[in-house]
């Protein structure tokens, strides 16, 4: 088995864990009820998820710091420019 293959594996589990959290949180209500707070849970869920690929599935975690804070800080934006969206949706 390469070396990098367990944490791989792991990341993978981890990342279908988090797909089925949203599921189950979806699919009852929760997150509609909760307003703000649960879509905002939700999308926590996916910036981990995304997090998840740029350091392990892309390896970034190994590239020059410029790359990972590049493509984390893009996806953080573009998170909160969503969650700011839908905030405001609210209103």
């Amino acid at each position: 088995m390469p070396p990098g293959r367990p944490i791989l594996d792991l990341a993978w589990l981890a990342m279908l864990v988090a797909t089925a959290i949203t599921w189950v949180l979806g699919r009852s209500g929760w997150v509609a009820s909760a307003g703000l707070a649960g879509m905002a849970l939700v999308f926590a869920l996916a910036w981990l998820k995304g997090l998840a690929v740029i350091l392990q599935f892309m390896e970034l975690q190994h590239a020059p710091a410029r790359w990972r804070r590049t493509l984390i800080g893009a996806l953080t934006l573009i998170v909160l420019l969503i969650l700011l969206a839908y905030g405001l949706s609210l209103r």
